[in-house]
């Protein structure tokens, strides 16, 4: 369950803490610790609420995957709800929680479902000693930036594949597999638009409320976080928006494609009622009917009514039915 517990002193890494002696460094006004959870269970953080002092409620939460994306302030700490994703191997994006307890000196991150590894963010906040000395503010910057790049690079992943079914898309032929691509990227973009909208309230209630966790100096950087995340907003609905207009023109295509084929249908079958009027008159049992007995009868029937459907196909034929 323990991913990594580390202590900080002067943005510098100062050890690996213990749980028991959690709250003996949490005193300490110089150090901050950094604590990684995946999954934790129930009597487990227990513990972890006895040690930094977390309230019940923000306990309860953070036990319980499939939160909405929130913050809530308790006491001196406050509790983050981000959603992570990732994308699979068959394409799909599967998506997962991080919950956040921050406070003046502490920082614990817990993992449920789909998440990359902290690790590499761990590693480039400790690549700058002078920003992680604020405090765990920068700490909780890092974490809200690797999150919203994660959306921001499967927004563009999204992007490419949207550029690969265009062409499909424009086409007069019905592809069902086309707009069911289609179907599938919208709820994927869907999906990501609602996990990074309420990263920018988050960031706008971390700039203006909570000075204790984010100092001035840093308010620029989380400033740049709520800019990201509403990029990939704005990135999202215009793709939607995109193949929503593509699934359009593409039932458009095909209904203009269906109509050309009934026009020609039709224009087919009135150039057949002419033989087919006359044939039925000359199979009536009457005595007298026209050239009925005449040598050259059959062939004037059969000249008239050739010439009938000529002149008929070359009428529709100028009006663009066949």
């Amino acid at each position: 369950m323990i991913v990594n517990s580390m202590v900080y002193r002067a943005g510098r890494r100062d050890g690996v803490v213990d749980i028991e002696d959690i709250s003996e460094v949490v005193s300490d006004p110089h150090a901050f610790i950094w604590l990684g959870l995946w999954q934790p269970e129930a009597e487990f953080m227990q513990k972890i609420q006895q040690e930094f002092g977390l309230h019940d409620l923000a306990i309860e939460d953070a036990l319980t995957a499939h939160q909405r994306t929130k913050i809530e302030h308790y006491g001196d700490s406050v509790f983050i709800v981000a959603k992570t994703a990732r994308e699979a191997q068959d394409g799909e994006i599967n998506f997962g929680e991080t919950h956040i307890f921050v406070g003046k000196n502490f920082l614990i991150t817990i993992r449920h479902g789909a998440s990359d590894s902290y690790a590499p963010i761990r590693q480039r906040a400790e690549e700058n000693p002078e920003m992680l000395a604020m405090g765990p503010g920068y700490a909780l910057y890092c974490i809200l930036d690797f999150i919203v790049d994660n959306y921001a690079g499967l927004t563009l992943s999204l992007g490419n594949k949207i550029s690969e079914i265009e062409e499909a898309m424009f086409r007069s032929e019905f592809d069902k597999n086309a707009l069911q691509m289609v179907y599938s990227l919208r709820r994927h973009l869907l999906a990501l638009r609602n996990a990074a909208m309420p990263v920018s309230e988050i960031c706008s209630q971390l700039i203006r409320l909570h000075e204790e966790v984010i100092p001035k100096p840093l308010k620029a950087y989380i400033r740049d976080v709520e800019d990201h995340a509403s990029h990939v907003v704005i990135d999202a609905d215009d793709m939607r928006e995109m193949l929503t207009s593509a699934m359009h023109v593409n039932l458009a295509l095909v209904t203009v494609q269906q109509n050309e084929v009934v026009k020609k249908l039709a224009g087919w079958g009135a150039i057949l009622v002419v033989p087919t009027v006359v044939f039925s008159m000359y199979g009536m049992n009457f005595d007298h009917m026209p050239e009925l007995h005449s040598q050259y009868g059959y062939p004037l029937a059969l000249a008239g009514t050739l010439a009938a459907c000529v002149w008929l196909w070359g009428k529709l034929r100028r009006t663009g039915w066949i």
